[in-house]
């Protein structure tokens, strides 16, 4: 199976060859003027909507290092200009769900900036878990900007002795 190029991942499984029969420019130029039209039919209403939707923020993935231990699962991300109140961190038996905002200084105007490339606002990820883990024995640290979660695996072959009482 080829591999699909960045444009095709990015596009769907458009794929634009040299040996193609059908003329590039007259596809990219049918697709814009069929945007045109589109786009002038549709009401104010719905192009306030549309705009509305586009200025909505985008939620960053954080990226993650998720191994294991034979007692415990671990999750490692990077977290630094995080405030422990704008990070949440949801876990159920067999999933974990870290979200939250890093602020940007607005004290700095954008033309002020000659490099711009660390990610401000806010940010999630979900994490399938390869066990189910223990909820209340759970336990998350942050040091030095990285948090650490732990996760102690449930014992599934541990044993106990039940008691019968006589009534």
């Amino acid at each position: 199976m080829k591999k699909k190029s960045f444009f095709e991942r990015l596009a769907g499984n458009l794929r634009f060859d040299d040996n193609d029969s059908i003329d590039q420019k007259e596809i990219l130029n049918e697709n814009q003027n069929s945007e045109k039209r589109h786009l002038s039919l549709e009401s104010n209403h719905e192009l306030e909507n549309k705009y509305e939707k586009i200025q909505k923020e985008e939620v960053g993935e954080l990226p993650v290092d998720v191994y294991e231990t034979p007692t415990e699962i671990i999750i490692q991300t990077l977290i630094a200009g995080v405030m422990p109140e704008n990070l949440s961190i949801d876990i159920t038996r067999d999933l974990v769900s870290i979200s939250g905002r890093r602020e940007e200084n607005k004290t700095i105007n954008d033309e002020s900036y000659h490099i711009k490339e660390l990610y401000w606002g806010a940010f999630e990820r979900l994490v399938n878990l390869p066990e189910e883990i223990e909820i209340d024995s759970a336990e998350a640290i942050e040091r030095h900007g990285m948090l650490i979660i732990k996760l102690p695996k449930i014992d599934k072959k541990r044993k106990a002795l039940l008691k019968i009482k006589s009534i």
